[in-house]
């Protein structure tokens, strides 16, 4: 982290909640009671990714890392809606 920003402690709070909400994804991953319960706690993870890049990309003036977490996200709706296709029943050809 750059140590001269004026938000830098912002960022190392917000980096540890967003660590603390994927230790609580994984458990949910793990203890999921259904399907469904495990794809929105995924989808969640992938958002909390987005924002690991974005806080990596502000926090090292790297803007590169903004442009991960754009490809990120795409990537994570399009496998949503993959995988909501696949809990319906449908094949992902209708």
């Amino acid at each position: 982290f750059y140590q001269d920003l004026p938000y830098t402690g912002f960022l190392k709070r917000a980096f540890f909640i967003l660590l603390f909400s994927c230790v609580l994804c994984l458990y949910r991953i793990a203890k999921g009671p259904t399907a469904a319960d495990r794809a929105v706690t995924l989808d969640m993870l992938g958002v909390l990714i987005v924002g690991f890049c974005v806080i990596t990309g502000i926090s090292t003036g790297r803007s590169w890392y903004i442009d991960i977490a754009i490809a990120w996200a795409l990537q994570s709706f399009i496998a949503t809606l993959a995988l909501a296709k696949f809990l319906e029943g449908k094949s992902l050809d209708d």
